[in-house]
C-alpha cells in the first residue's frame, strides 16, 4: 500500500476517534478539550485529503483502492462533522439534506461515467464548494458560529450550484441508452 492510500486509510480511521470522542463528552454544547480535539482531528483529517491527492498525482501513485476509499473518505468525514453539529444544534437538518444529497447525485453520476470509461474531474466550482464547506465545518466545530453559518451559507449555495452544473455538463451519461 502507497502512502497516499495510507494517509486515506488514516483519514477514514480518524472518524471512529473523533465519533469516539464526541459520545465521552459530557459537555456536547459547550467549547471544552474535547472540542478541540475533534476540531484538530477533523483539520488533520482534511489535511490529509489535501496531501494524498497530491503525492498520487505528483508521484504518479494513482491506484483503483484510492480512486475507491478517497472519495468515499470524504464523505465520511463531511458526513460525521454535519451530523455532529446537527445534534448539537448548530446546523438545521436542511443543510446536511441538501449537502448529502448533492454528494450522492455526484457520485452517481460518477459511478454511471466510471461504467462508460469516462471519469469525471472535479469542477472549480465543486473545489470552492467544498473548501468553503471544509472552512466552515472546522469553524462551527470550536464553536465559531456566526463566522461559520456565514460561510456554510456559501458552501450551500455552491453545493447547490455545482450540483447543477455537475448535472447539466453530463446530462449526456445520464440520458444515452445502450
Amino acid at each position: 500500500m502507497n502512502l497516499p492510500n495510507k494517509l486515506t486509510v488514516l483519514r477514514v480511521l480518524f472518524i471512529p476517534l473523533m465519533v469516539a470522542l464526541y459520545y465521552l463528552d459530557p459537555a456536547k454544547e459547550s467549547l471544552n478539550w474535547y472540542s478541540y480535539l475533534i476540531a484538530g482531528l477533523f483539520v488533520l483529517a482534511s489535511f490529509t485529503d489535501f496531501l494524498d491527492g497530491y503525492l498520487a498525482r505528483k508521484h504518479n501513485l494513482i491506484t483503483t483502492f484510492g480512486k475507491f476509499l478517497d472519495p468515499l473518505a470524504d464523505k465520511l468525514l463531511v458526513m460525521f462533522a454535519l451530523l455532529l453539529l446537527m445534534d448539537i444544534n448548530i446546523i438545521p437538518m436542511w443543510i446536511v439534506l441538501v449537502i448529502l444529497s448533492r454528494e450522492f447525485i455526484v457520485t452517481g453520476v460518477r459511478l454511471v461515467a466510471m461504467d462508460e470509461g469516462r471519469v469525471i474531474a472535479a469542477s472549480k466550482l465543486g473545489k470552492y464548494k467544498t473548501a468553503s464547506t471544509m472552512i466552515a465545518l472546522i469553524l462551527l466545530l470550536v464553536h465559531i458560529e456566526l463566522a461559520g453559518l456565514i460561510i456554510l451559507y456559501v458552501g450551500v449555495a455552491l453545493t447547490v450550484i455545482s450540483g447543477f452544473e455537475y448535472v447539466y455538463k453530463n446530462r449526456q451519461i445520464l440520458t444515452e441508452t445502450k
